[in-house]
């Protein structure tokens, strides 16, 4: 039985949680059902791996054998088995490119094919998303462990799909960055963005300019402790996600944004006197000083220290709010910064406003702005630079959901989970055509995140939207359908102890029995709605607050006028 895209996701939130063919987020490109078809894992279950995917092996037992119990041996695969889980290098169709993958679940075995060991990972991914939900447990669960029947072809929309953190206004351990790149990994998300310096803290050794991290990382917004990674800690990162096929892109912010290693050496300023350190969240007020030598000495060992501890190819610069330095000082000092990074090797990256210094089209601008029309974005593209879409009234996981969200900052508005979805990269920016889009990254900035149940709720669910929204194809893009597939995302992040927001937009799967049908009339969008009005949506209850005329209950909007009064 073939199920195309459209017809998989067009089913009830009651009969799609029994159905994890049609609960696969990212969607894939082709999914095609096998009726009476399944797999079972059991005690005798083998993982078998191409020479060169041994990782992918090991990691893929890593997953299963905690809730399964299972031994599941990995050892190189002899020809195509005929039993347990494959993951092939060989014989995947040559649609799927660098990171797709064709997965094929029989009766007797799974296999995985692919031409990379990237491409592998990610049908491992998907693979973890057909077992049930508790199989991400920690601590041996009940079986039975089915996988249903299918062949699933597979690759991605976009080759970059990345997710940033910023350690740098509130500073989080190494374990805490593990956890998200871990959550990154489970979406096909395949780029993690370190912001590791700004005003408010400093957060790697540096062994030239031992000061920026024993002082300019000693604090963080609010005063606290503050925090930095030591050479070794950093290493163990970058191995860690690239065993998730992730690579780590580290930014150090210059001109601006840089207040820590202005208090930490006064040298770097243009009077030699060090400012105060801060731990407010303002932006816009520092710069290096450009018509110094000893500034261009400092950014020399810096990228040379860590570009030495970064095998990816970038290196991200920051250069945004640059308000402190003129426009001729900022051309002055990209003039001379830019060539320091590629000096070491690396392709730079910035946000947006660098590349208006720049002729050269390897240079990867990132755009961040709230607006669907840049110039100097579009004058890039037409150049043939390549951009990387992070609109912050879109992608910015940071920004609150609502008005009552009691984390994030809403500069650029609130973005509620529809919100997030509802934009096209490949057409989001007037003049930058698909084709000059490298692909989507969700920023995650901590002015007001301390913990890692703060990261998750404010992650959670965007980031699997703006996942999506990199990988899958977007003629697939149909947020009715897409709803209900994230809703079923709900008992494999409770398995996880993801705190995750749970948005009254999604039809949340809470592992039990289905919502029953609604006995109030349902919403209408022309219909005029006041205090005490009762209206179902969505499989909910809802109470009007107030006055109201066209707002969806569970999109709040900025006042919030409906009440959620729970499932049918």
């Amino acid at each position: 039985m073939v199920i195309t895209v459209t017809a998989a996701l067009s089913v009830s939130a009651q009969s799609q949680a029994a159905e994890p063919l049609q609960s696969l987020v990212p969607v894939p490109v082709s999914v095609q059902a096998k009726s009476g078809v399944t797999h079972s894992l059991t005690t005798a279950t083998k993982i078998y791996t191409a020479p060169a995917a041994r990782d992918v092996g090991t990691f893929l037992a890593g997953v299963l054998r905690p809730s399964t119990g299972y031994a599941l041996p990995v050892s190189d695969a002899v020809g195509t088995p005929t039993d347990g889980i494959a993951l092939l290098l060989s014989g995947a169709p040559g649609t799927v490119g660098q990171q797709g993958y064709q997965l094929d679940v029989a009766a007797g075995a799974v296999t995985v094919r692919a031409n990379t060991s990237e491409g592998l990972f990610a049908g491992v991914q998907t693979l973890r998303q057909l077992l049930p939900a508790k199989v991400e447990s920690t601590s041996v669960q009940a079986g039975p462990w089915t996988v249903p029947g299918a062949l699933i072809t597979d690759y991605p929309r976009f080759s970059y799909r990345g997710a940033m953190l910023d350690v740098a206004r509130h500073f989080h351990p190494v374990a805490a960055v593990k956890r998200y790149i871990d959550q990154m990994a489970l979406y096909k998300i395949n780029y993690f963005h370190w912001h590791l310096s700004d005003d408010q803290g400093w957060r790697i050794v540096i062994d030239s300019w031992p000061r920026l991290a024993t002082y300019g990382g000693s604090t963080q917004v609010g005063g606290g402790a503050g925090g930095y990674y030591t050479k070794a800690q950093y290493s163990e990162i970058v191995q860690y996600a690239a065993a998730r096929k992730i690579t780590v892109i580290p930014e150090i912010d210059m001109p601006g944004h840089t207040n820590s290693a202005l208090a930490s050496y006064a040298e770097l300023n243009c009077n030699n006197q060090a400012p105060p350190l801060r731990t407010d969240i303002e932006v816009g007020y520092s710069s290096l000083c450009v018509n110094k030598d000893i500034t261009y000495q400092f950014i020399d060992d810096v990228v040379r220290e860590i570009a030495a501890l970064t095998p990816g190819p970038y290196f991200h610069i920051g250069g945004d709010e640059a308000n402190a330095t003129s426009d001729a000082d900022y051309q002055a000092f990209m003039n001379r910064a830019l060539p320091i990074v590629k000096k070491y090797g690396k392709t730079v990256l910035g946000w947006h406003e660098f590349v208006k210094t720049t002729t050269d089209t390897a240079a990867i601008p990132q755009y961040w702005g709230t607006t669907t029309s840049n110039a100097t974005v579009q004058a890039a593209a037409a150049r043939g630079n390549k951009v990387i879409m992070s609109p912050a009234n879109k992608a910015y996981l940071d920004m609150k959901y609502n008005s009552s969200t009691p984390l994030g900052l809403s500069w650029a508005g609130f973005v509620e989970v529809q919100d997030a979805y509802n934009w096209n990269p490949g057409t989001h920016l007037s003049g930058v055509p698909e084709s000059a889009v490298r692909g989507v990254e969700a920023p995650l900035w901590t002015e007001t995140i301390v913990t890692s149940r703060d990261i998750e709720f404010m992650a959670f669910p965007r980031l699997a939207v703006h996942a999506e929204l990199g990988w899958s194809q977007w003629s697939t893009h149909n947020w009715d359908q897409f709803k209900v597939r994230l809703g079923n995302q709900a008992p494999r992040w409770s398995t996880m102890g993801i705190n995750f927001y749970r948005s009254a937009q999604v039809p949340w799967d809470t592992g039990g029995p289905p919502p029953g049908p609604c006995s109030q009339p349902a919403w209408d969008r022309n219909s005029v709605y006041t205090n005490g009005n009762v209206v179902s949506h969505n499989g909910h209850k809802w109470t009007a607050k107030w006055w109201t005329k066209g707002e969806e209950p569970g999109t709040t909007g900025q006042w919030g006028v409906w009440r959620d009064d729970g499932v049918c």
